[in-house]
């Protein structure tokens, strides 16, 4: 796991722990599935619902940082009798390819999932192309899946059935702070909500909204916080920060820094620093903004890089428009108040905002068979990786009706003599 920047507990909870969690669930969750038939089969009739696999493949798309959803994508829809084409992310083929090995040493007949690594336009061009084509798993980037969608509806017509397309994107989560909540609760959710496993995760906090009359102790706090943390290698699990995953995500945050150091109406309060000599290491790095709009307020990341933005206390309504309107995406977000009346109405102002929504915690760590995971607007379709509603995706349901006595004559009774 260390070519995915993760130390042996974080390999630990994502590639052993969460992916039995998803095989475990799954099983469980088909049970059910299967288990839903009709109420009523009156005197004379049976009526039953066949879940039936889809009638083509499903084309599975991993992403580089989380083995267990490398797992699940391909086997989701295998479990529902389907064929999945799984093409992993290409700086993820190893963990991957062992996940294919474990899954033909457990007994998987060959041909059920194919493990096709190799760039998205030598798999997926040719795949998206097939007739055969029943349906998408995809995690990875918004622009990707956006392509993958476009090039499905110029295919429409030469599909034989229409391809359900399922996926989890991208996430601009946030933070917003009551001016109720406690400063240390608020300063934790930040730290380990925007800084665990470098913010490479698509529900990492990456915007903040905290209320001037806590603003101060938060500040110390998380500038304290971000002094600690220790950055180097995933081997020595002492250390927080640990590197990004690749030269062009670690190009492409370090641009966002620069961007905010070049601002008016941003400054950069802790970390701003990053270096590749050695690997692609960036620093914690905390801006704040006096434009609830700015660039690293509304554009997703994909790294450890915060921007938060101080709001008039009074001004709890109106903040929470603006955590609801600036960014496209909707996957996690996060509320603290120890006022229970101004969370309750900030989950109902927010309710398209995130997909997981969290109330006094950071707006990360899902957990399979707890909190299913996913969102809607740009980040994805809602379909719950880990949950019913992800397997009910990968079937397509026939009702069969049998007649035990078949009627002999066309006449209702109401037709008379």
């Amino acid at each position: 796991m260390l070519n995915q920047s993760k130390n042996a507990f974080q390999a630990e909870i994502d590639s052993a722990c969460e992916l039995i969690d998803f095989f475990n669930f799954n099983a469980q969750y088909a049970e059910e599935i299967y288990a839903n038939q009709p109420l009523i089969s009156p005197d004379g009739m049976h009526n039953h619902l066949e879940y039936r696999p889809l009638e083509g493949f499903v084309f599975a798309i991993t992403p580089f940082n989380f083995t267990s959803i490398a797992g699940n994508l391909p086997s989701a829809p295998a479990l529902m009798g389907n064929v999945a084409l799984w093409k992993p992310a290409s700086s993820a083929v190893l963990p991957c390819y062992y996940l294919m090995k474990m899954f033909e040493e457990a007994g998987l007949p060959d041909g059920v999932i194919n493990f096709i690594p190799g760039s998205g336009s030598q798999v997926g061009n040719p795949v998206l192309a097939n007739e055969n084509l029943a349906g998408v798993h995809f995690t990875g980037s918004t622009e990707t899946f956006q392509h993958i969608w476009k090039t499905i509806g110029n295919n429409i017509d030469q599909y034989k059935t229409y391809p359900r397309i399922v996926g989890e994107t991208g996430g601009k989560d946030f933070i917003i702070a009551h001016k109720s909540a406690t400063s240390s609760e608020v300063s934790t959710a930040i730290s380990r909500g925007a800084f665990e496993y470098q913010g490479q995760k698509c529900s990492a906090a990456s915007r903040a909204y905290v209320p001037s009359n806590l603003w101060d102790d938060v500040k110390t706090q998380i500038i304290a916080d971000t002094k600690e943390f220790k950055m180097g290698s995933p081997e020595d699990t002492s250390n927080f920060i640990n590197a990004v995953i690749s030269e062009k995500a670690f190009d492409s945050i370090s641009s966002y820094i620069d961007y905010a150091k070049n601002a008016d109406a941003a400054e950069i309060i802790a970390g701003g620093n990053y270096d590749k000599s050695t690997g692609y290491f960036i620093e914690p790095t905390i801006i704040v903004t006096t434009n609830p709009k700015f660039k690293t307020m509304a554009e997703e990341i994909f790294g450890p890089v915060m921007t938060i933005y101080v709001y008039d206390a009074n001004k709890w309504e109106e903040t929470l428009e603006l955590v609801d309107n600036t960014s496209e995406y909707a996957l996690t977000g996060a509320i603290l108040s120890v006022d229970r009346y101004a969370a309750e109405y900030a989950t109902k102002a927010l309710e398209n905002a995130a997909g997981n929504f969290y109330i006094n915690d950071k707006p990360t760590g899902a957990v399979v068979g707890q909190q299913p995971f996913g969102g809607a607007r740009s980040s994805g379709t809602n379909d719950k990786a880990g949950s019913k509603m992800n397997l009910m995706r990968w079937i397509s349901v026939r009702l069969i009706k049998e007649t035990f006595v078949p009627a002999t004559d066309y006449r209702y009774p109401f037709l008379g003599e």
